[in-house]
């Protein structure tokens, strides 16, 4: 695995910007260092017993027995609007996510507690929720193997930050899938300081999708069957533009990281 220092690089990127197209900088297995000190790591491909889990959750993901929460690139319109692009040969890139394990207060919406996922209590979701955490906690175990100082310190922060019935897995709160979405430069604030998030990747007949952070200059190849992990409350990042080769195309990232949210609950 090639030890990679991260030296900070000067930019104009700011949080909301549209990340444009950028090739990959990290293709192959890496670890990621910034002043000494262990951050991160990439993997081009998952241990055998991780990515069987993962293809369950991606079938189940792709499926209809899955609840997802649906975007488009582009206006949806009217339903008549959608059947004459479809007469057209127009194709929207569809978009959607769907979230497991604990989701954060959300006082806007009349609801100041913490709660769980709504997609646990479907029972078609049995299948892609049980692999999902299955998978988590396959990732756990290999981030204790590859990255022993990262799986500690988690560790420790979790068990002091986080009650049990707020964890998914043993080292995070909550999962997100997400299904064709390149994400604006953002940080994510509502993260815990001092843990990583695991972004696992699968693309299908397309290209794109990679995790760009321009602090470094450094852009990850999100290829089929990787695995990146990182502080995602560290810096601004974004995920480049996706194309589809082919209409059954994808590229989905199955992700498991961990809020701030319930200490005090």
């Amino acid at each position: 695995m090639k030890r990679i220092e991260l030296e900070t690089v000067p930019h104009s990127v700011k949080i909301g910007d549209k990340c444009p197209e950028i090739e990959p900088t990290v293709t192959n297995d890496a670890i990621f260092y910034d002043q000494g000190g262990l951050v991160g790591f990439y993997m081009s491909h998952l241990p055998d017993k991780l990515q069987r889990f993962i293809n369950i959750a991606n079938a189940e993901l792709l499926s209809e027995r899955v609840p997802k929460q649906e975007m488009s690139r582009g206006p949806q319109g009217s339903k008549k609007d959608k059947m004459q692009r479809k007469l057209d040969g127009v194709e929207l890139v569809t978009q959607y996510s769907t979230i497991l394990g604990a989701v954060p207060p959300k006082p806007h919406m009349k609801r100041d507690y913490p709660t769980i996922s709504s997609v646990h209590r479907v029972p078609t979701a049995k299948t892609f929720i049980k692999a999902m955490i299955l998978a988590c906690l396959e990732a756990e175990k290999l981030m204790q193997k590859v990255a022993p100082d990262i799986y500690i310190r988690q560790k420790e922060i979790i068990e002091n930050k986080v009650p049990p019935q707020w964890r998914f897995g043993n080292l995070f709160t909550s999962s997100i899938s997400n299904f064709n979405i390149a994400a604006q430069y953002h940080r994510d604030a509502a993260n815990l300081k001092g843990c990583v998030n695991v972004i696992i990747a699968k693309r299908l007949n397309a290209k794109g999708g990679n995790t760009t952070i321009p602090d470094y200059g450094v852009t990850v190849d999100s290829q089929n069957d990787s695995i990146l992990v990182y502080p995602a409350w560290r810096n601004i990042h974004g995920v480049t533009p996706i194309s589809l080769i082919r209409a059954d195309g994808y590229r989905n990232s199955l992700v498991f990281y961990p809020l701030k949210a319930f200490t005090n609950y």
